[in-house]
């Protein structure tokens, strides 16, 4: 992992927030002010390669300076990893925050499904990946309710309303069709993001 925001706390929750922070949100905001109820230290990864996106819109630096700008008023750090793969993403924070750490990622309804859903190629990736981490999972566009066999390593994640339907790419979409958006981003980005994106 490349950081860049840094903690001096030795945390024994890790909390992880992946993604593609193209731009950061409102709704990133609130995922990571929720979870901070269940974690010591929440760790913003954003993978250098994706395998379900391609790369486009902000330069890596240029999200993680969002990131960093975004206000986020709890224990965090930001960091770029080498892969996108949440399994291959965990590995990496264990490296860097020891074997005791519980890990746990942090995501809405719709990420939870698709981890649990894709095609990794082969069988048993989901209990491989649950053995090492677990799942807090925000109801974004509906309730989840995990399979009985992973209830265990999933939990949900209780967040206030108002976030179901804000993502990126209804920000960049809003900005190319001259819409409002500037309520869907941290006020401290804005300019940022319209530098960016316009």
């Amino acid at each position: 992992m490349e950081f860049y925001r840094q903690t001096s706390l030795r945390p024994d929750k890790v909390g992880i927030l992946a993604g593609s922070f193209n731009p950061p949100t409102i709704a990133h905001v609130g995922l990571a002010s929720a979870a901070s109820q269940c974690v010591d230290l929440i760790v913003c990864a954003v993978p250098q390669v994706f395998p379900h996106k391609e790369y486009s819109g902000a330069t890596l630096h240029q999200r993680a300076e969002m990131l960093e700008a975004a206000g986020l008023a709890i224990p965090h750090a930001i960091a770029s990893t080498r892969h996108g793969l949440f399994i291959d993403i965990a590995r990496e924070c264990r490296d860097h925050y020891g074997t005791g750490v519980k890990m746990s990622f942090i995501c809405g309804r719709d990420a939870a499904e698709r981890i649990l859903h894709w095609d990794y190629g082969r069988a048993g990736v989901v209990e491989e990946m649950l053995g090492e981490f677990e799942l807090l999972v925000a109801p974004r566009g509906g309730h989840f309710s995990p399979p009985a066999e992973y209830r265990d390593r999933i939990h949900a994640l209780h967040m206030r309303s108002g976030y179901e339907e804000v993502s990126s790419t209804e920000v960049r979409e809003r900005i190319a069709r001259g819409e409002p958006w500037e309520h869907l981003v941290p006020e401290g980005i804005r300019e940022r993001v319209r530098e960016i994106y316009s």
